[in-house]
């Protein structure tokens, strides 16, 4: 089965900044919300590991959900800048940047396409979530 991981970096009042690999391979970054002890549409997740799944969500299209998260559902990797953006989801980017004053992860759209090309024909991959601070 494949894996993926990410290695969240900070986090602070404006998310949880982290980098996405395949393997040992780091190809994108991810944004989350801070930590908020796991609250639905407020907090990250925990670390840990977790099963994913390909979903078509209505809002978002092809995409993958995180299962089986404590206390949590619709758990979504998707497009997104800023941690507004998240809702307790994972955000992909390909560069750190500022976006109206705050911390903010830039080029969405091509970040998103490349997790895309790396799970097309993937049904359903594991994720490791560490924490790195």
């Amino acid at each position: 089965m494949k894996e993926f991981t990410i290695k969240r970096v900070v986090s602070g009042a404006n998310g949880t900044f982290g980098v996405l690999m395949e393997d040992e391979t780091p190809f994108a970054l991810t944004l989350e919300r801070q930590w908020l002890d796991n609250k639905s549409n407020v907090s990250c997740i925990p670390h840990g590991r977790y099963f994913c799944e390909r979903v078509n969500s209505p809002k978002f299209g092809d995409t993958f959900e995180v299962i089986a998260v404590r206390s949590r559902s619709n758990i979504l990797f998707h497009k997104g800048n800023i941690d507004d953006d998240s809702h307790g989801c994972i955000l992909v980017g390909e560069q750190f940047g500022i976006l109206g004053g705050s911390p903010a992860i830039q080029a969405s759209r091509e970040g998103f396409e490349e997790f895309k090309s790396l799970t097309f024909g993937v049904n359903e991959f594991m994720l490791n979530i560490f924490n790195c601070f």
